[in-house]
């Protein structure tokens, strides 16, 4: 199959924000007294968007009070605005990786479950201007992956099938939402969890390195 289109997760994926977010979150736990988790649990806390995030850290008392997951998640998204290029990175070899993808004409986008404003600035802080067409993050009237709406729509977008797309990501959301919308799902070993979940969840195809991606894909030039 040659693919004519290229959808990415972020974190994990993309870029290596698992510091930013793991000291937020602290702070944020910090400023009301609660107890603070190490930065490697947090590989595991997040991937299903903030509000799950906040429910995973927060005690369990407190877990299950909606308006105080609401409070604390605008504290933590005000403290995450304010932090979220202090140590994001993009992984190495993903900007090369695009580049070329880019010079073979592959219209490509991003899909996430970070909230969409934080989605915007991180690619728009670490990215040429022009590398993606589109952005979508967690926002109003959108389902969270691994329902596939998101995914739909950026193929529709773009013209192609499921059949035509590889969708890259860290997780077993990822997969998921990959194979819940028809597309090839390349999961990435440089991310936040393991290739055992990877394959546990239908991994298509798994890459060690950002250009390891050519030798096991191919893209048709448009």
């Amino acid at each position: 199959m040659n693919y004519e289109a290229a959808i990415f997760d972020l974190d994990g994926t993309l870029v290596n924000s698992l510091d930013d977010l793991a000291d937020s979150a602290n702070a944020t736990l910090h400023a009301h007294g609660f107890p603070t988790h190490e930065v490697e649990a947090y590989r595991y806390f997040v991937g299903n968007g903030s509000r799950k995030l906040i429910e995973r850290i927060l005690p369990e008392e407190h877990a299950t009070d909606t308006a105080f997951v609401e409070q604390f998640m605008s504290e933590y998204k005000d403290c995450y605005a304010r932090n979220l290029l202090q140590k994001t990175k993009p992984y190495d070899g993903i900007l090369k990786m695009l580049e070329e993808l880019q010079r073979r004409g592959i219209p490509m986008a991003v899909c996430t479950n970070k909230h969409q404003s934080a989605a915007e600035t991180i690619v728009e802080a670490l990215f040429p201007h022009d590398t993606f067409l589109e952005i979508i993050g967690d926002q109003e009237g959108l389902p969270r992956k691994p329902d596939p709406q998101k995914v739909l729509r950026i193929m529709k977008n773009f013209g192609v099938t499921g059949e035509q797309t590889a969708y890259f990501g860290d997780t077993s959301v990822d997969m998921d939402t990959a194979r819940n919308a028809g597309a090839s799902a390349i999961g990435v070993l440089w991310g936040f969890r393991s290739r055992e979940e990877l394959v546990a969840h239908g991994a298509d195809i798994l890459l060690t390195h950002p250009m390891k991606l050519f030798e096991k894909v191919t893209f048709a030039e448009r």
